[in-house]
């Protein structure tokens, strides 16, 4: 076992009595500052900050629904122990985030120029019938958060109800549920993203918009999953079934999807400025007026993909705490920052604009406060584990009846440590 990985084991248990009250902070500035913001520049600039803040959040719920359908899909073993609390975020979509969408929806009409424009005289809204009409857009945003909040809300349960029975049936169920629920998930989050994010300039068009989207969502949800690891390891919730290869695994997964973000990005842009035709490239053409230039530079090309790839090439740094802490809050910043230069400059076309980021801040903490107690409710409703999954058992690097691969090689290569009271089987138990 590496000597950070050690560290992590050995570190001092966390205290988090004091931090009760973040999200119950988090919630009152937040509202006091989106409120004041409403008040001061009105409902359109509240609008746009809210889409960012709502669609930084969505994007956690989903990687972590992501993350839950590839377990069951794959039948993995490793991720076992990490699984009930990205069970308990994708379930956020179940009710939460289908009501903190309905301000969006209340003010659509001065959001999205094309609710405005006659179908007869725009060719672009025109060709997008019936979607971008009012029903439309209302019928699909709340019929893609209902399916995506079901499957969520169902993984969940039967993950639970395996915790009481242990039945074989509820991983068959979670199998079955991961089948369809994968298709589902690729074209209700590109829905999602057309109609709340693309529809702001109608007349653009990608095929590469929604990838973009779900690689930046998984990559920055795998930057949350491996710090709530981390803290539920140092609060030794989650020390009893933990290999040390999981940090290892969520941070290799954590550089796979920094290099996937930069190539669909990049290739999202080679493709259409290379094509070189109006309708598509007047989006990027937008997006190099002002500051937007300068902050792609830095902050798309070389904050998004350079600093974190190139802290990620070492083996051990995805197993040392420091490191990975101070990557886990760059791809948050990261991520908004992204969320802000896709939403903003139709907005603010000239640049980007510092005056108005405290009504964004403002509005994600008002709605990750809610997320972030809702989901400690839920945590604490339930096991912090599955306690009665079969692969759990693989996911520690514990002895198996029968000769098989785990978390980090065969039966023969788990380390004397691994032996340790800390990882006994009746720990799991």
């Amino acid at each position: 076992m590496s000597s950070h990985s050690l560290a992590i084991n050995s570190a001092k248990p966390l205290d988090l009595s004091k931090w009760r009250n973040v999200p119950n902070l988090m919630i009152g500035g937040g509202a006091v500052l989106a409120v004041s913001g409403l008040a001061i520049f009105g409902f359109k600039q509240f609008g746009y900050s809210y889409l960012v803040a709502y669609m930084f959040c969505l994007s956690l719920c989903l990687g972590s629904l992501f993350l839950v359908l590839a377990h069951h899909l794959f039948d993995a073993g490793w991720s076992v122990p990490i699984r009930r609390f990205c069970e308990h975020i994708a379930s956020l979509l179940w009710g939460w985030m289908l009501v903190l969408v309905l301000p969006l929806l209340v003010l659509a009409p001065k959001l999205y120029p094309w609710m405005s424009s006659n179908p007869a005289s725009d060719h672009a809204l025109r060709a997008k019938w019936p979607l971008f009409t009012l029903p439309g857009f209302y019928i699909a945003i709340a019929g893609s958060l209902i399916v995506l909040g079901f499957l969520a809300k169902q993984l969940r349960a039967w993950s639970i109800k395996q915790d009481a029975t242990g039945a074989a049936e509820c991983t068959y169920k979670m199998r079955g549920y991961s089948y369809w629920g994968i298709f589902a998930f690729a074209s209700l989050v590109t829905m999602l993203l057309i109609m709340l994010v693309k529809g702001l300039e109608h007349e653009w068009f990608s095929t590469m918009y929604g990838v973009w989207y779900f690689a930046g969502s998984v990559w920055t949800t795998l930057a949350t999953v491996y710090v709530i690891t981390m803290v539920l390891t140092r609060l030794n919730i989650l020390r009893p079934v933990l290999h040390h290869h999981q940090f290892y695994y969520i941070g290799s997964l954590f550089f796979a999807f920094t290099v996937f973000y930069a190539y669909v990005t990049f290739a999202q842009y080679f493709i259409i400025w290379n094509a070189n035709m109006p309708e598509e490239t007047f989006w990027y053409v937008q997006r190099e007026k002002g500051t937007w230039f300068v902050m792609s530079i830095i902050f798309i090309i070389f904050g998004h993909f350079f600093l974190p790839f190139l802290s990620l090439l070492r083996i051990d740094a995805k197993q040392s705490f420091k490191l990975m802490s101070f990557l886990a809050v760059w791809a948050w910043l990261m991520h908004f920052i992204d969320m802000t230069f896709n939403i903003m400059p139709v907005l603010h076309p000239d640049g980007f604009p510092f005056q108005t980021i405290w009504i964004d801040l403002g509005c994600l903490a008002f709605i990750a406060g809610i997320l972030i107690k809702v989901f400690l409710i839920k945590f604490a409703s339930a096991a912090p584990y599955p306690i009665k999954d079969p692969r759990l058992i693989e996911a520690v690097g514990q002895f198996h009846p029968v000769p098989t691969q785990i978390s980090g090689g065969e039966l023969d290569e788990t380390s004397e440590h691994d032996q340790t009271d800390e990882f006994q089987k009746d720990d799991i138990h």
